[in-house]
């Protein structure tokens, strides 16, 4: 018996589509996870078990190979949970086999509820570009895959509830986006430049810098107000674009750092790292990529506080070369550096 569901993967600010294939045969209970799986994906196993039967579900006592393809495509994290827990339902008979193309994606807890992923926001660009009109993601990423126009998103709390959209049962119902983006809406700083007085000197050239988007250097001794006034600095930036809050939010939502029932990012993000930060925190990279302090001030301001205290990868930051087999993360900000000056 097999049956087929539509999922996808994350690679650095794109998903890329992954076909979950489930395949029930005669033999020893076994669950055998192939297509190039990272460690959490190989775990799914034990918790989509758990996860199906503590929903009331049978699951089958047979041998079970569940293939995420295309395999040379590296599959991370557990987003895959709940689109092979409903491969294994299908594949059963325990669902009907017809998913109707619908894109699922999800973690699963051992007692069924479906928890939040990374990349909603990517995913749903996909599910877009790829035509696919139905998209289930957990119901925490909802209101942000529903940026997206034209895909249907419906949100899961658990596995129970997707079985009873696809049986029939208990349909459910579409996501809708009621956030309105107003570029024009008064923005509450942390800092706000009105209200830094005195250095007034200061205070023009960087509003010459973030007119003109230049960088600059800010150098006196401690106490002088420099990185007052670098945080007072996305308080004299544009506001946002819908586009650029967009741009923002994807990135915020593959790194893992978009903030508890925030669907969208509305203000220009400032981004200080301390002085021992790795180059791979700074720029990105890692064993498995992800966006850097650079692209996590993308649109916004990065300051360096103290420069002298960092060391080469904040000195070397215009000189990494590019790399044929590299991920390309957006990295457009404003840069700002402060220098301790004698007394």
């Amino acid at each position: 018996m097999l049956a087929q569901v539509q999922s996808c993967a994350v690679i650095g600010l794109d998903a890329e589509p992954v076909q979950v294939e489930i395949d029930i045969a005669s033999g020893l209970e076994k669950v055998t996870l192939v297509g190039l799986p990272d460690a959490a994906v190989r775990e799914s196993s034990e918790r989509v078990r758990a996860a199906v039967s503590n929903s009331g579900y049978f699951f089958p006592q047979h041998r079970l190979t569940v293939n995420l393809a295309p395999a040379d495509l590296r599959k991370e994290g557990p987003a895959y949970d709940l689109p092979i827990a409903v491969g294994i339902l299908a594949a059963a008979r325990q669902i009907p086999h017809e998913l109707n193309g619908a894109l699922i994606v999800g973690e699963l807890g051992l007692d069924g509820e479906v928890r939040p992923i990374n990349g909603a926001l990517s995913m749903a660009g996909m599910a877009r570009r790829r035509g696919i009109k139905e998209l289930f993601v957990p119901a925490v990423n909802a209101p942000e895959a529903a940026l997206v126009e034209g895909v249907d998103v419906y949100p899961v709390a658990r596995l129970t509830e997707l079985v009873g959209h696809f049986t029939g049962a208990n349909p459910i119902e579409p996501f809708e986006n009621t956030l309105r983006f107003d570029h024009e809406e008064e923005s509450i700083f942390p800092v706000d430049f009105r209200d830094v007085k005195g250095q007034e000197s200061v205070k023009r050239a960087l509003e010459i810098a973030c007119a003109g988007a230049h960088n600059c250097l800010m150098s006196g001794p401690p106490g002088a107000g420099k990185t007052l006034l670098a945080r007072a600095l996305p308080s004299i930036l544009p506001r946002l674009t819908l586009t650029e809050a967009l741009d923002i939010t994807r990135i915020y939502s593959v790194a893992g750092v978009l903030g508890e029932g925030e669907s969208l990012v509305k203000m220009r993000p400032f981004r200080a790292p301390h002085h021992t930060i790795s180059h791979a925190g700074l720029v990105g990279g890692g064993r498995w990529p992800r966006p850097g302090e650079i692209s996590l001030a993308h649109r916004g301001v990065l300051f360096l506080d103290g420069l002298q205290k960092h060391g080469r990868p904040a000195h070397s930051l215009p000189c990494a070369p590019d790399n044929p087999y590299s991920f390309h993360y957006p990295q457009g900000f404003s840069y700002a550096r402060s220098a301790h000056a004698p007394l």
